[in-house]
């Protein structure tokens, strides 16, 4: 009975994982196939290097998009990254338990919150504030969007982070500590290397997350289809653009946004990649 169990849940996950295989490869069908026909239409290199996108003067060039992304995301990796890392560090290695009892569903809190609702902290706080420190008219920008795509990531950051140090042998800290090291430097320079692995695996995630994110950056960024001159400038990212605009977009436009897409698809692929490769080349 036993041995027709474990082949029953063979199966069982095999199956699983096929399904998961297939949705994979049917998304990325229906975006090639509908997306790369209004590349050849519009041009290559009028639809990746244009500067301006008037779908009424079918101009249809998203390098400001592409920029724009490129701005938040690097932003909420600087602003996000040492902030999740060192908050792992010390949950893992310096907290007490009575702290870390209220830290650590407060942090699993900070995951389960609707996008739409950090937009919404953003705008009521996060932009008055940046309004009245910098000299931003509006409040929103490449700075305001970083910094709330940068509290974004810390859950994702922290949780995997976290687990990664957990996850390093005790004889790793207890070997340093005998060698003579302080507590500090046994967790900088023995454990926090040896977890490596995870931890970019965490950042990977993170920066998944922030380049793919909609509804806050809509509301807080600006939706200007330009490039941005400086933090303070309002910025349309890849994502903000197809939300905005598939609702009523028709024909070539529409074609044009899954286009955009499939950009948006092959860039998070090549982040993926170049994350994995590093990865590989420090193991």
């Amino acid at each position: 009975m036993r041995k027709y169990s474990e082949i029953i849940m063979q199966f069982v996950f095999l199956f699983a994982a096929c399904i998961s295989i297939l949705a994979v490869a049917l998304i990325c069908f229906f975006l090639f196939s509908e997306g790369l026909p209004a590349i050849g239409k519009i041009g290559i290199g009028n639809f990746l290097g244009g500067t301006v996108w008037k779908p009424l003067e079918n101009q249809y060039g998203i390098l400001p998009m592409i920029v724009g992304s490129c701005y938040v995301t690097a932003g909420a990796i600087a602003i996000g990254v040492p902030i999740g890392l060192f908050c792992a560090v010390f949950m893992a290695k310096f907290c007490p338990s009575g702290l870390y009892k209220m830290l650590k569903p407060a942090i699993d809190l900070l995951a389960g919150i609707p996008s739409i609702v950090y937009g919404f902290f953003g705008l009521m706080v996060i932009v008055p504030v940046i309004q009245q420190t910098t000299a931003s008219p509006s409040g929103k920008g490449i700075l305001t969007a970083s910094i709330m795509l940068g509290i974004m990531i810390l859950p994702t950051i922290i949780s995997v982070s976290e687990s990664a140090l957990r996850a390093v042998p005790a004889s790793y800290y207890e070997g340093a500590l005998a060698l003579g090291a302080t507590h500090e430097r046994s967790v900088f320079f023995t454990t926090l290397p040896a977890a490596k692995s995870g931890i970019l695996a965490g950042v990977i995630l993170g920066v998944g997350r922030a380049i793919g994110e909609t509804m806050a950056v809509v509301m807080i960024a600006g939706n200007q289809p330009v490039i941005g001159d400086s933090i303070l400038s309002g910025v349309r990212t890849m994502t903000a653009n197809i939300v905005l605009e598939m609702g009523y977009a028709t024909g070539l436009h529409r074609e044009a946004l899954i286009a955009t897409a499939v950009v948006l698809f092959v860039f998070i692929l090549i982040i993926n990649v170049s994350f994995s490769l590093l990865k590989r080349r420090n193991d």
